[in-house]
């Protein structure tokens, strides 16, 4: 399994909105695609800002270019991003998954 981690930033103004967003359309492309497996959304206010984390968790890296192309490691942005994130980070995380039980 893979973890796929994008991680971005609002101003504590946008940050209610933003969080609506990515709880509807900003995550629902990862669960039309077929290999994901699950998806959370984290977020800390912080002093300065919101932090957020789009969390997803994949069969395997086929599935996670089907979402985001063959260039994976790169972030996907969506056109509501604009003038809601404080910066836009070029690359994602992704980790391999173990599950203990």
């Amino acid at each position: 399994m893979i973890t796929r981690i994008w991680h971005g930033r609002t101003s504590h103004e946008n940050g209610e909105w933003y969080l609506r967003f990515l709880l509807n359309k900003g995550t629902e492309e990862y669960g039309l695609t077929p290999g994901n497996l699950s998806v959370k959304v984290w977020r800390e206010k912080a002093a300065d800002c919101c932090h957020f984390w789009t969390v997803t968790e994949w069969k395997d890296i086929s599935s996670v270019k089907a979402f985001a192309g063959e260039d994976y490691e790169k972030a996907v942005y969506y056109p509501e991003d604009e003038g809601i994130l404080l910066e836009f980070e070029g690359r994602v995380i992704h980790t391999e998954t173990y599950t203990v039980k």
